[in-house]
């Protein structure tokens, strides 16, 4: 009978053999041995491997200048990085190796993208596009930004009002998008997103303050759905709603020559993940240039600001199950050596999963089992993938110590959990190693942070 856990996953998953391997039953991640990381540093442990940032980048526009070439299509592709998935700087660094471009959502990525400047990480002429509605800072700062000599700053227009609150140089010619007010997913509580202007109102807003301003020129149409680039008939219908706006606003707008998709293009969250992406873009640019060729307009340039896209599938954490408890006839639970509220946020609050795999133990026999956290908090557990209904890992054994790792955590999963803070029952901020490559392509680690002392949160607490 095959009852090992390797067993378990080769009958069942086409195993992603590019990213990972098994070998002498131990896991390996992008060639290395997650093992030796586990005896060099111990666990709970956060990694993050930088050089699949640049991957990520570099297959996008790959995708997009092959869907451009094979459909004939007349606008260029530019990509952004939306800072908002991740911003430590490790990260903005990795990115801007690749000549992107950024977006912001608030006041103090303006302070980022000034800092990155005076590193000689970030040229003036880089294109920042600045999204998310704005308080009197964040529009303060983009103002500085254009003042000081940043070329490209683009920010888009949220609300009818921001355009008044802008303060720039007599002499500058700001570009500006706009958001559209998107259509909500049928089965979400609000009918339209709060995010942007509504559909009815962009072309009569332009007439009215834009057209004639001697400062501004309408570059980019900006749209997007939270609920990503999907092949469903809601994305679709989104989509060429919002082509036509494009199409109807660029008959009046000669500056405008941009389409902002947004972000969207999801990550791989289990073993069964099954994306085209290629098709994806191919159908995307397809549409546009259609709706556009039917009313003898220019396809516009493209601009994607993929952020989950870009850093989600650099990260992972990985755990030891300290104990395992029998807590009925049916449930056997793993208790992990850290928290999922404090570390992976995503799984309680949104239900979200990730690729989890055993980092040793591939040998021994498997097991039906639930994962739980260290908080007293009911919903600090781990219970079913997102290819089951149910986790399956190695079996326990209290002398010989078994090991996780999630896999795909590279987005918004510190800043949600209150990276080096303070968390929930006091649970420490796991250590976390960056893992890079030199010249020969042999890796390296970083120690970026240690584990949380329990004389910061002392302080952090008024007790020091």
């Amino acid at each position: 009978m095959k009852t090992k856990y390797l067993d378990l996953v080769e009958q069942t998953f086409d195993f992603h053999k590019d990213e990972f391997k098994v070998i002498e039953n131990e896991l390996y991640w992008n060639d290395i041995n997650m093992m030796d990381i586990i005896e060099q540093y111990g666990t709970p442990l956060r990694i993050t491997y930088l050089p699949t940032i640049s991957k990520k980048i570099q297959n996008a526009r790959r995708i997009f200048n092959i869907a451009m070439a094979k459909l004939d299509y007349k606008g260029e592709y530019f990509y952004a990085y939306c800072t908002k998935s991740n911003h430590f700087s490790y990260v903005l660094a990795e990115a801007l190796k690749n000549n992107v471009g950024l977006e912001t959502s608030s006041a103090f990525d303006i302070n980022i993208i000034e800092k990155l400047y005076d590193q000689g990480l970030l040229p003036k002429d880089r294109f920042i596009i600045c999204n998310g509605f704005k308080r009197k800072e964040y529009i303060e700062n983009i103002c500085r930004l254009v003042n000081t000599g940043f070329e490209n700053v683009i920010p888009v227009i949220d609300n009818k009002n921001e355009l008044f609150e802008y303060r720039f140089k007599k002499n500058a010619k700001v570009k500006l998008g706009i958001r559209i007010a998107a259509e909500e997913e049928p089965t979400f509580e609000f009918y339209t997103s709060r995010l942007g202007i509504r559909y009815n109102d962009i072309v009569p807003y332009y007439r009215l303050y834009l057209k004639n301003h001697p400062n501004f020129e309408l570059k980019m149409l900006h749209f997007f759905i939270n609920t990503g680039i999907r092949d469903n008939a809601y994305y679709w219908s989104e989509l060429a709603k919002a082509v036509n706006v494009y199409v109807e606003l660029k008959r009046e707008c000669p500056t405008l020559d941009s389409l902002n998709i947004g972000g969207g293009f999801p990550v791989r969250t289990s073993l069964n993940f099954d994306y085209d992406y290629q098709y994806m873009a191919e159908e995307i640019l397809n549409q546009i240039k259609t709706i556009c060729n039917q009313n003898n307009v220019p396809e516009p340039n493209i601009y994607s600001e993929f952020g989950i896209y870009t850093v989600g599938e650099a990260g992972a954490i990985f755990y030891k199950i300290l104990d395992q408890k029998q807590q009925n006839d049916r449930e056997l639970w793993d208790m992990i050596n850290s928290s999922f509220m404090t570390t992976l946020p995503d799984t309680w609050a949104l239900n979200q999963r990730f690729i989890l795999l055993p980092l040793n133990h591939w040998d021994y026999e498997y097991q039906r089992v639930f994962l739980g956290g260290l908080t007293c908090d009911s919903r600090d557990y781990y219970n079913t993938e997102a290819h089951a209904n149910a986790i399956f890992l190695p079996k326990f054994t209290p002398s010989d110590p078994l090991y996780l790792g999630f896999f795909h955590t590279g987005a918004y999963q510190e800043a949600l959990g209150g990276y080096g803070g303070i968390q929930h029952c006091l649970i420490p901020a796991p250590k976390h190693v960056l893992i890079d490559l030199d010249e020969d392509k042999e890796y390296y680690t970083k120690l970026y942070a240690k584990e949380q002392s329990y004389k910061s949160m002392l302080k952090i607490l008024g007790y020091m």
